[in-house]
């Protein structure tokens, strides 16, 4: 039995109103994972600042950036080297990985004088040198922060 009366919501009404909250979805979904890498991107760039701002300070005590002959001759860094040179001296604690969970990598001249740390990205792979300053849009991207400054970084709408 059917009353008159009867509130409520008809098929079409409901159908109308799923459609709506799928579309609003398909455009909200890319965004939201567009803003979650570009937020590991930037937490990233600011962990490489802080590490470089430690180093450089400790560069400022011993005049170079490495231990003595720690590295010939090679020139990376090991994780390991880099957190007893700076931890608890000149940052509480060194910070290991990037926003993807990958390692930053650090490397300095045969003769300490000069450094850069990396993080190769979202795809943890390493890309080709930049020559130049330059800015990219992908997400994969290296980030290379040298002297001071960014070599490599992103800018910029971002490609997934």
């Amino acid at each position: 039995m059917i009353k008159k009366n009867q509130k409520g919501f008809t098929l079409i009404e409901l159908l109308i109103v799923v459609a709506i909250i799928g579309i609003l979805a398909a455009i909200a979904i890319p965004n939201l994972l567009t803003a979650m890498q570009r937020a590991k991107q930037k937490r990233s760039m600011a962990d490489m600042r802080t590490i470089a701002t430690a180093w450089e300070a400790r560069a400022t005590d011993v005049n170079k950036y490495t231990a003595a002959g720690a590295f010939l001759p090679s020139t990376t860094v090991a994780q390991a080297t880099m957190d007893t040179m700076l931890a608890p001296t000149y940052m509480k604690a060194l910070v290991k990985n990037d926003g993807w969970g990958n390692p930053f990598i650090y490397a300095t001249d045969a003769l300490g004088q000069t450094y850069s740390i990396s993080s190769y990205g979202r795809d943890g792979t390493k890309g080709a040198d930049p020559t130049a300053t330059t800015t990219t849009t992908n997400f994969d991207c290296d980030i290379i922060y040298s002297q001071g400054q960014f070599l490599q970084y992103p800018e910029g709408v971002q490609q997934q």
